[in-house]
């Protein structure tokens, strides 16, 4: 099998696309004994189509997404390898949650005192950026719309940016996406104040193709530990404290997240 890898969800700059690329040569020298007994080969390559589409490939290794997705449109058609451990706060354990953040010039301090301002969020089917902040909104809006207008911007940089060009004024953001802004692009928080977090879920997961046995699996999630442990310069470049091996059942949290704003009449964000 000619197997593909890529690590897409926390490339915030191009230099951290290539840290992220590095962990994935690592993690390949690693599986060398692995591939070369099977007689495989391992591709590392930047998705062209659509990320689900990506992660649905039959050859795929080792890929990134969100934990939505994971129990949505990817329930079982993946596997689960493993999930990171970031050195951000709140991310213990493959733990994390987004932050919210707005405009000071909307001068709220509080998520409640931002009904009928602007929301913007990323994609429908991320966690962080809408299902996190559908759960903050609905115990606030009482079944009825909260924001004066929702926005889908495509990512979380774009939502800053959306902040930052005043076509919104509130936004949740992954926190350890938010980690990298302040880190790599102060320009995006420049002028925005952060009023509190999301309940949290667990982490991004990393996921293989079902075609990938479990021996397979295993290796995969080894290696990933072991590049980790052995280049602690990129480790900390990646603000990465290891991995955590998660059993799926965790994930059903994040569904759990999603009926609980259901019930509240809040179905939606708006």
């Amino acid at each position: 099998m000619n197997w593909v890898a890529a690590l897409p969800m926390y490339n915030v700059t191009p230099a951290l696309a290539g840290d992220w690329r590095v962990l994935l040569d690592h993690v390949r020298e690693r599986l060398r004994p692995w591939l070369d007994a099977r007689g495989d080969t391992l591709a590392i390559v930047n998705p062209e189509k659509s990320l689900q589409e990506f992660w649905l490939r039959d050859d795929l290794l080792l890929s990134q997404t969100c934990g939505y997705p994971l129990v949505k449109a990817l329930a079982g058609r993946v596997q689960l390898v493993t999930t990171p451990v970031f050195t951000v706060d709140g991310c213990e354990a493959g733990e994390y949650h987004s932050v919210l953040v707005t405009r000071a010039a909307a001068k709220v301090t509080s998520l409640a005192q931002c009904r009928g301002l602007r929301a913007a969020y990323n994609t429908p089917d991320s966690n962080s950026g809408m299902n996190l902040l559908r759960s903050a909104v609905a115990p606030l809006a009482g079944g009825q719309p909260f924001f004066a207008s929702v926005i889908e911007t495509g990512g979380h940089l774009a939502s800053l940016q959306a902040l930052q060009d005043d076509r919104a004024d509130v936004a949740a953001i992954d926190c350890v996406s938010f980690a990298f802004v302040l880190d790599h692009r102060p320009d995006l928080a420049l002028g925005l104040v952060e009023i509190g977090t999301t309940r949290s879920a667990p982490g991004l997961p990393l996921i293989a193709s079902k075609r990938v046995p479990a021996e397979g699996v295993d290796a995969l999630a080894d290696a990933l530990a072991d590049a980790v442990a052995h280049d602690r310069a990129l480790a900390n470049r990646l603000k990465l404290d290891g991995f955590a091996r998660r059993p799926l059942d965790d994930y059903a949290r994040i569904l759990e997240i999603e009926t609980d704003a259901v019930e509240l009449g809040y179905p939606r964000l708006a």
